[in-house]
This record gives structure tokens, C-alpha cells and sequence, in this order.
């Protein structure tokens, strides 16, 4: 019997660099755009099996992986050995984008996280017994989380924040990440008892918990009458780069970066906490929106004095620019560069109706840097068709999927 699952992506709003240390938090959104996982048995001829998965992608040319795999000796889990593979299968129902995947664009919003979630719980929920592993319930989640958190930072080669699995795995939320000794202990894969000590981490029945990862959905919401929406930047930055740097600086001058982080963190809780209070109060009149515009400006003004005590360009001049001129326009509060900064997207907070859409979007479309250099250095921007997404992942009736797969 096939399954389905769907897990959103991210924006990280506010606490970029932060979020990587457990002593701070970031405030994630989940967005709209979803990866969508249809898991199905390989059908074979009577008698026949076959050690074999094979991964499709519609919605791309030339998308099709296969992979052999066996158990290891020892405990030591499954190996798998790519095989060939080739498709021309195309997406009916979702957009065919015509290109091979490594020539896709790439937007930043968490679709690899997004993709091992839905995928753990699609698999998760077509093997194990019904009932073992519920995904709407919080044991399910945590028990899709800790297994996604592992196979994620396994795929990335390091032990990341992971706010980008639990945003797929909880939806919007404030996140503080999970000590990274929680996955390190469990070696190399392929190492004997590897499977046991996993299992150990991904049931985690012990007390205290292992894992000390703080999801705290309550404490996030977006107001009736607010939207929370995605730029693209036809640029792109070198993350891995710019986080090295942010924190060798952090490192060589430890009691001024302490200040900073830490009133950082005091603008990216009032940010959480005037965004709850908004949606609570129930008033979304313009004037209302005072308190948000200014927390989100002294937010932009901490970040840009990281980008120049660090030298990493986390909010350079030409994204300083784009957003100065957006948030001039009518039904903007305020926007900025999310995540690790850079030049890959913007997010923008805008007043929830179709006017302020279209007038964002037109700005964009005509808008072009006032250097010369800048021109070339952010390209075509465009307003993505995402908004903000507050639920995690979900299962999905397998039958809307009969078209395409």
C-alpha cells in the first residue's frame, strides 16, 4: 500500500548565525511550498525480489536514481550503491520545470531538509506497523525529527543547527537546536552496533531525554491580516563560507561579540513577541504596524553591524538598498535578509491582500540596482508565490498523486 507525506519549507526570520548556538534561538517560518514524498512497492514478476529503490522526480528531466542496497555486517546498518538511472517521466499536476535537477535554480528555502523529512515519515509510515509511528501526534514527530536530524546532517557531511528539519517536521516555531553530542556519539555508519545506537537516539526512552531541542510553537503566530513572503534574488551566496568567517571573528573577540549576540537575541524575541501580540490583540489597522516596522529596523541595524565588524557580507548594500525601496511602498512593513544573509532572498512582512501583492510584485519585476556592479551581482528579482505555511508535515491522500506518479 503506497503513502504520502508532505513536509513545508523554511525562512529563518530572525536569529541567522545565532541559531547555530544553543544559548540563542531563531524564529522560524514554515512556508507553503512543499515537498511532497509518494512511497509505492516495486512491483515485480511472481517469485521475483529485488534489493532495490528507485527515486523519481517528475517535475525534472533525466530524473530518475536507483539504488542498491544490503545490511552490513555487525549491526552495522545499510549500505547503499548508487545504480544507473535515466527518466522521461514529466509532472502532470505539479510544474514541469523543464531542466535537469542540478540546473535548477536554487531559492534557500529548505527544500533539501524538507525533502529528508517527508521522506523519513513516508518510509517510516509504509514500513513500520499502523499506530508505531503516528505523525500527527508529538511522539511521532519526535521520534520523524531525531531520525530526520541524523540522516540530514549525515547527507550534509556536519552536524548543522538542524532549525530547517524541525521547521519541516513542526512547522513555524521558536527553535533552539539540539547539542550536537547528541548525534556524535553515534559514529560512522557501517560501525558495529551502529543500527542499535541509533535506534537508542531516535526512540530516545531515556531520562533525561537525549535530545534537549526546544520547540516552542505557542510562542510564534503571523496576525490576521499580515503576510510573510519571499523574495528571489537571481544571485546566490556561499553559506558555509560566510558562517566560518561570522565565527572565527566571534571567537577572536569574544566579550564584543557577546554584546551583540545577546542584543541580537533581545530583537529577535521583541520581533516573536509583537508578532503574538499582534495576532492576539486582534488590531491590524495600519498605525498598529509602528512597533513592528521599528523592531524590525533595529533588527536590520544589529545585522548590518555584524556584516562590518565580520566583513561578510550578511546584509550588504545592495540587499540594504532593495529593501529600503520596498518598504516604501504601500501595505510593506518591513523586510529582511533571512538565514545567513547574503544574496540569495528577502522576506517581507506586507499587509495580506492582493493589492499590496501585485504592487510588491510590479515594483520588482522593474527594479534594478543603482550601481553598476550591484546590477550584476543580485540580477532579476522576483516575488516568489509562497506565503507563510504554520503547520509541519502531513500525510497525504495518495490518490491526488494517481496523475504523475
Amino acid at each position: 500500500m503506497a503513502t504520502a507525506v508532505s513536509a513545508p519549507g523554511k525562512v529563518l526570520l530572525a536569529g541567522g548565525y545565532l541559531v547555530v548556538d544553543r544559548d540563542y534561538t531563531g524564529l522560524v517560518f514554515g512556508l507553503d511550498a512543499r515537498i511532497h514524498v509518494h512511497v509505492d512497492e516495486l512491483h515485480t514478476s511472481s517469485g521475483v525480489s529485488l534489493s532495490e529503490i528507485i527515486v523519481r522526480s517528475p517535475q525534472f528531466r533525466a530524473a530518475e536514481w536507483r539504488y542498491g542496497y544490503r545490511l552490513t555486517e555487525d549491526n552495522g546498518g545499510v549500505e547503499v550503491i548508487q545504480l544507473a538511472g535515466s527518466s522521461s517521466i514529466h509532472a502532470s499536476r505539479f510544474i514541469d520545470f523543464g531542466v535537469p535537477l542540478h540546473k535548477a535554480h536554487k531559492t534557500g528555502l529548505g527544500s533539501s531538509a524538507a525533502l529528508v523529512t517527508a521522506f523519513v515519515a513516508a518510509m517510516l509510515l509504509h514500513y513500520l506497523p499502523v499506530d508505531t509511528v503516528v505523525i500527527n501526534t508529538e511522539a511521532g514527530k519526535a521520534r520523524v525529527h531525531n531520525l530526520a536530524q541524523a540522516a540530514h546532517c549525515t547527507a550534509q557531511g556536519k552536524i548543522g543547527s538542524g532549525f530547517d528539519v524541525a521547521a519541516a517536521v513542526y512547522g513555524s516555531c521558536i527553535y533552539r537546536r539540539f547539542s550536537p553530542a547528541v548525534l556524535e556519539h553515534l559514529g560512522e555508519l557501517g560501525s558495529v552496533n551502529f543500527t542499535k545506537r541509533l535506534l537508542v537516539t531516535v526512540n530516545d526512552n531515556s531520562t533525561p531525554k537525549l535530545w534537549d531541542t526546544q520547540i516552542k510553537k505557542s510562542e510564534i503566530d503571523i496576525p490576521k491580516g499580515l503576510r510573510l513572503v519571499m523574495c528571489d534574488v537571481d544571485c546566490g551566496s556561499e553559506t558555509p563560507g560566510m558562517v566560518k568567517k561570522v565565527f572565527a571573528w566571534r571567537k577572536e573577540n569574544a566579550e564584543e561579540a557577546a554584546l551583540l549576540w545577546a542584543t541580537l537575541q533581545k530583537g529577535n524575541e521583541d520581533l516573536a513577541s509583537e508578532l503574538r501580540s499582534l495576532a492576539t490583540g486582534g488590531n491590524t489597522s495600519v498605525t498598529s504596524y509602528e512597533n513592528l516596522r521599528d523592531i524590525v529596523l533595529t533588527i536590520r541595524s544589529l545585522v548590518r553591524e555584524m556584516s562590518e565588524k565580520t566583513g561578510v557580507p550578511i546584509e550588504p548594500k545592495v540587499q540594504t538598498e532593495l529593501i529600503d525601496a520596498c518598504s516604501e511602498l504601500r501595505g510593506v512593513i518591513g523586510g529582511v535578509v533571512p538565514g545567513a544573509g547574503g544574496f540569495d532572498a528577502i522576506a517581507m512582512l506586507i499587509e495580506d491582500s492582493q493589492e499590496a501583492v501585485d504592487e510588491l510584485s510590479r515594483f520588482l519585476d522593474d527594479y534594478t540596482a543603482t550601481e553598476e556592479g550591484q546590477k550584476a551581482m543580485i540580477g532579476k528579482i522576483r516575488l516568489l508565490n509562497v506565503k507563510q505555511e504554520m503547520a509541519g508535515m502531513k500525510a497525504e491522500d495518495v490518490n491526488m498523486y494517481n496523475k504523475w506518479v
